[in-house]
């Protein structure tokens, strides 16, 4: 079956996914970001990749921090950026999805940026180009519903390369609500992608999905017996949005057994890194001390962020 993500050389044109991506394409664009990394980490270089090019952040739904990063991204790499917060516009005058992109296309875009509640929107808008003949537009994958974030996916595994400098001998725990969580999703594929011999994914029964084993996923619901002697934690942000009803009691009841307090990364070997999508609710899913801490690079993955978008997309717009 075709990868909608790739020419007919097999070099990225979307990204959609990390479902499916060929390891050495994960590997293409963690290089090419490392490239745009300064000497001290803290620095992203300013590349004139995509000098002339026209990229359309379409955020449908809100995320401040995602919209900031690739908007730095495309700045660095000299392209124009026009910020479109479609929610507030066209879509609630009853303007459907793929009218909006006629639209835009008409305007010269030459890649769209694209964040959307429902799974599956950036794929749809990929195959529309394609169908009506605009296959020199390109779409990168900025969330959708609870299926995907493939540069979040991107730069978690930055980050890990940057500190653990190899994949190969492992173990990665994710922990929280998986079941909501896109980041989860992209992660998983991602590690596996790159030969993680063991992701343990933990949390309580109620927001672990079923199918995590047939993933290659060990699943926790004991935080103690999920974090022993890992290497890299990955925690998520709980939903709270999602938190009332069923599925938990409570925020507080939730931190009594889920949150990484400092006693409960010590089970983790001593050099373990903490990792976090953000944005952090301090005292749900993780501790002050822990956030704050020297274990903890969630800082750095921010950075990390904006060479690894700038990697994607230039990737994307020189294919």
């Amino acid at each position: 079956m075709h990868n909608p993500q790739l020419n007919k050389n097999g070099e990225l044109t979307h990204l959609l996914t990390i479902e499916g991506l060929p390891r050495a394409v994960v590997t293409q664009i963690l290089d090419t970001a490392s490239s745009f990394v300064g000497i001290s980490d803290r620095e992203v270089k300013k590349v004139p990749l995509m000098r002339g090019k026209s990229v359309f952040n379409l955020f449908f739904e809100n995320s401040t921090r995602t919209r900031t990063t690739f908007e730095i991204a495309s700045k660095r790499l000299s392209a124009d950026v026009i910020n479109l917060n479609i929610s507030a516009s066209s879509a609630s005058k009853g303007e459907s999805l793929l009218d909006t992109i006629d639209n835009l296309a008409a305007m010269h875009a030459d890649m769209f940026v694209v964040r959307h509640a429902q799974s599956g929107a950036p794929y749809l808008i990929a195959k529309h180009l394609t169908d009506t003949g605009r296959s020199h537009v390109h779409v990168v994958n900025a969330g959708d519903g609870r299926h995907a974030h493939p540069t979040q996916g991107l730069l978690d595994m930055y980050t890990i390369r940057h500190y653990k400098k190899d994949f190969s001998n492992l173990t990665v725990a994710i922990v929280g609500d998986i079941l909501h969580s896109r980041v989860a999703r992209s992660d998983i594929h991602a590690l596996t992608t790159l030969g993680v011999p063991e992701v343990r994914a933990i949390g309580p029964r109620t927001l672990l999905p079923s199918g995590l084993e047939q993933l290659g996923v060990r699943v926790f619901t004991d935080m103690r017996e999920g974090l022993k002697d890992v290497d890299v934690i990955i925690m998520l942000r709980l939903q709270n949005e999602r938190m009332s009803g069923a599925l938990l009691p409570s925020a507080q009841e939730y931190f009594k057994s889920y949150g990484l307090t400092t006693e409960r990364l010590a089970l983790a070997k001593p050099d373990a890194i903490v990792m976090h999508p953000g944005p952090m609710n301090r005292g749900v899913e993780i501790e002050s001390a822990v956030a704050d801490g020297a274990q903890a690079v969630i800082l750095p993955q921010v950075t990390f962020g904006i060479a690894v978008r700038m990697a994607v997309m230039s990737i994307i717009a020189g294919n």
